[in-house]
């Protein structure tokens, strides 16, 4: 029961940081696009 627990906790950690790698190139991307429609 330990190890499926472990396993689901690291698949869960593993999607966290996933999610927010994502979050952080999106926020780079929209970052980016945002700069570029402001400078003419």
């Amino acid at each position: 029961m330990l190890i499926i627990h472990t396993n689901c906790l690291r698949v869960i950690r593993n999607a966290w940081h996933f999610y927010y790698a994502l979050a952080l190139v999106f926020k780079v991307v929209c970052g980016g696009i945002g700069i570029a429609l402001i400078t003419p």
